[in-house]
Parts: C-alpha cells; sequence; structure tokens
C-alpha cells in the first residue's frame, strides 16, 4: 500500500491562488520570489493580482504553475510529508515533479519552462491554433473524427487527440479551421458536449514540432540529477530515469497526446491507495475520480491548511 502526487498543467491557474497556503506558509512566498528572480517580474503579484489574462499568457502560466506546485511541495516536505512513492505530472506539471523528485533544480525549471511557453506560443501564430473538449464520445471514435477532419482540410490543416483526460472526455487540438470540422463530425457521432477551449496553442500536436525542435537544443545543456521518486511520464506511460531519456521524453510530450487516463491506472496498479494533488485548483482529482470509482482509494488535493493536513494524514498512514 502506498501513494503517489500528482502535478497539474496549464488550465489550473486562476488569480488568488494558494493565497489561504500562503497566509500561514512564508515558504509560499519565498518559493516566488525565488521563482520572479529568475524570471524578473513579481510572480506572485501577478498570481495574486493579475490580470487575468496575463496570467493566462502561456509563458507565465507555466512558471506560475511550476512554482505553484513547488511551492506546495515544500510546504508538504516542511511538515515532514513522507516521500510518494510514484509521481507524475500532466504535460507542464511533469517538469513540476522533475524539480519535486529532486531530478531539476527548480530556478532552472522556471527559465526551463518560460522559455518552453514562449517556443509553444511561437510554434504557431495567434489564432490559428485551437484546441476542444470532447464529452462523451469514446476514445477510438474521437481519433477517427480526428483523422477524418483532417483528411478534409488543405495541407497542414490537423487535428488530433491531444489529451485523454479520463474515460468519455478527450481534448482535440490543432488548426483552428481543422478543430471545427472535427466538432462538427463529432457532434454527429453524439458527443454531448464539443466546446472550444480558451486556448489558442494547440499542445501535444505535429503542430508543435517547431517548439519540439527548440526544447530538445534547449535542453541539451540542462542537467538531470537521478530521481529520488520515480516519475511516470505521460508520452508513454513508462518511468524514464537517465538524463537522455528525460530529455527525450520531455520533447517528446510537446508532440504527443498525454495519456493521463492510462498514467493513472499505471499508479494505481503500482499500489497507490491514496492519489495526492499538488497544486491548486484540484482538476487532475477530478480526473482521477472519473477514472477511478473505487471509494476506498481517496483523491486529494492540498491547496489551503486544512488540505494539507488531510493529506499529511492520508498518507502517513499508508508509509
Amino acid at each position: 500500500m502506498s501513494f503517489a502526487f500528482v502535478f497539474p498543467g496549464q488550465g489550473s491557474q486562476s488569480v488568488g491562488m494558494l493565497a489561504a497556503l500562503a497566509s500561514a506558509e512564508p515558504l509560499v512566498q519565498e518559493t516566488f520570489a525565488e521563482a520572479s528572480s529568475v524570471l524578473g517580474y513579481d510572480l506572485w503579484q501577478l498570481c495574486q493580482q493579475g490580470p487575468e489574462e496575463q496570467l493566462g499568457a502561456t509563458e507565465r502560466t507555466q512558471p506560475a504553475m511550476l512554482t505553484a506546485a513547488v511551492a506546495t511541495w515544500r510546504v508538504w516536505r516542511k511538515h515532514g510529508g513522507p516521500l510518494p512513492a510514484a509521481m507524475a505530472g500532466h504535460s507542464l506539471g511533469e517538469y513540476s515533479a522533475l524539480v519535486c523528485s529532486g531530478a531539476l533544480d527548480f530556478k532552472t525549471a522556471v527559465a526551463l519552462v518560460q522559455f518552453r511557453g514562449q517556443a509553444m506560443q511561437q510554434a504557431v501564430p495567434a489564432g490559428q491554433g485551437a484546441m476542444a473538449a470532447i464529452l462523451g464520445v469514446d476514445d477510438a471514435e474521437v481519433e477517427a473524427a480526428c483523422a477524418e477532419a483532417t483528411q478534409k482540410g488543405a495541407a497542414g490543416e490537423i487535428v488530433q487527440a491531444a489529451n485523454f483526460n479520463s474515460p468519455g472526455q478527450v481534448v482535440i487540438a490543432g488548426s483552428a479551421v481543422a478543430v471545427d470540422r472535427a466538432i462538427e463530425v463529432l457532434k454527429a457521432k453524439g458527443a454531448k458536449r464539443a466546446m472550444k477551449l480558451p486556448v489558442s496553442v494547440p499542445s501535444h500536436t505535429a503542430l508543435m514540432q517547431p517548439a519540439a525542435d527548440r526544447m530538445a537544443e534547449k535542453l541539451q545543456n540542462v542537467s538531470f540529477a537521478q530521481p529520488e521518486v520515480r516519475d511516470i511520464y505521460t508520452v508513454d506511460v513508462k518511468t524514464h530515469q537517465g538524463p537522455d531519456s528525460i530529455r527525450q521524453a520531455l520533447v517528446q510530450q510537446l508532440v504527443k497526446p498525454v495519456r493521463w487516463t492510462e498514467t493513472v491506472r499505471a499508479l494505481l496498479a503500482g499500489g497507490a491507495r491514496v492519489l495526492v494533488e499538488c497544486g491548486p485548483k484540484g482538476v487532475l482529482t477530478g480526473l482521477n475520480r472519473r477514472i477511478e470509482k473505487n471509494k476506498d482509494i481517496a483523491m486529494l488535493s492540498i491547496e489551503d491548511p486544512e488540505s494539507l493536513q488531510q493529506a499529511l494524514a492520508a498518507c502517513r498512514s499508508q508509509s
């Protein structure tokens, strides 16, 4: 019996996040100050006061979510929180997992994810990419609809499954016109909902290849240590421990789908009976509950002093 930690990605940010935890734990603001020294602007002020549009810009969201996760992790460890048996991160969250597992220096990671956000935004001109959430259609039908929509379009007008988030919930991404075509196909197939997301970067598709190439070059000069905790990567639902293997997984995740459903099932198959989301909003916790309906498995999220104490109690009973 054991427990695992999971780390959220983009989409979990909000103005005011971690305010309650920070009011009780100075370590939170100290961690944000460390990130701010790398970024050259006050990241905590942005997260607490906005404006929301600025916090939602990819190159700012990514350092914000990384720092929120690492700050939460540091508070966890300060309170004697034990090391989990395994970790996993959703997209950007894989960088948070690397820092928290001891494989990647925090300040290095802050600069890396800022660069990653810029590279992703620049890979596809603003307004030309799109993402959409599809509910109520199985994975195979979503992939077939994407193939059909791509085939009907001009060269470069592609759409692909980007996030397999939970059974019956898949995010698709690609060029805006192809995403619109796929939505129409999926509605005809009986999708309960097919809604565009407020994101212009078509993450986890072949359109991110320019960003992947830039990240591959950037990562060559980054040092990785042996992780203290086993990380499971969503690109292939496997563990990568050597520096070259980690680099390859981080590059591949930009152009390959996030296989979250399989990743959570792998954590549970490894013996985890508590899954703890390390960071604000609880988006992954909601997905995890849809993936695994067993009420004996605890799905928790740490974002304030009360939820921290609940997670500490639950995980100490497992370790």
